[in-house]
């Protein structure tokens, strides 16, 4: 990888501050945190794929290092909420937001796929997608939003990832308490109206159902996400 170090060992990490589905986040000094996988999988091609998206001026972390098995890569640390965060603290911005995970897509499927990424599940197409782009993965910078998790990260039809994307959002559980999750559904619906807007419906129903199924997959999912899922593609409609 052009532009960074490989390390065989890097120094010890400092404290832990987040956990994902396979990875644990340190602190590793001044403005960087290091990543570190918990079930030895190598993220050398993810890390790929953070720095050719920043080469083309996409909001992904800078890579710093990474180590020699792939297991831990150092990068820029990114401070702010999650997109969920920023718009629980701040309701009136849902629609704006929304209109802002959409740009995201729109300006990443622009970019063509590079050759280390492997084909998106269904659907075909040269475009690059990252098939977890929901409001989780976007942190909200004091620089704007930045992309986080490249992991699954693939080559194909943008609409793909829109729908996986629309499915995910609609799927999310809501937190307990009648009050919390009646406007946390109120405010899912909005965030998804102002999403969508720009896609087109029919091309997205198309691919919805695979989109599903192959998520469905996923041992990280939930029961309840998964029948949320299927009972969207059985709703059939934006």
């Amino acid at each position: 990888m052009s532009g960074r170090a490989y390390a065989p060992t890097m120094r010890r990490p400092g404290d832990l501050i987040a956990s994902g589905r396979d990875a644990d986040i340190f602190e590793y000094g001044p403005g960087f945190v290091l990543r570190r996988s918990r079930h030895h999988r190598s993220m050398a091609a993810e890390a790929e794929t953070m720095e050719y998206v920043r080469s083309y001026g996409y909001p992904a972390p800078h890579v710093v290092e990474v180590s020699d098995d792939g297991c831990d890569l150092v990068m820029e640390r990114i401070d702010g909420p999650t997109m969920v965060d920023a718009g629980a603290a701040r309701p009136w911005t849902v629609r704006r937001m929304g209109r802002e995970l959409a740009e995201l897509h729109q300006s990443l499927h622009r970019l063509p796929a590079p050759r280390w990424v492997n084909p998106a599940p269904c659907g075909t197409g040269d475009r690059l997608l990252h098939m977890d782009l929901h409001p989780l993965n976007v942190l909200m910078s004091p620089n704007g939003p930045v992309v986080i998790d490249w992991t699954n990260a693939s080559s194909g039809d943008p609409s793909v990832d829109v729908a996986l994307t629309w499915a995910l959002i609609a799927s999310g559980e809501v937190s307990s308490g009648r009050a919390k999750a009646a406007a946390v559904r109120i405010g899912r619906r909005l965030l998804l109206h102002a999403f969508l807007a720009p896609f087109d419906a029919d091309e997205l129903l198309a691919l919805l159902g695979e989109v599903v199924e192959w998520k469905c997959q996923d041992p990280n999912m939930a029961s309840g996400e998964i029948e949320a899922m299927r009972a969207l593609v059985r709703g059939g409609a934006p």
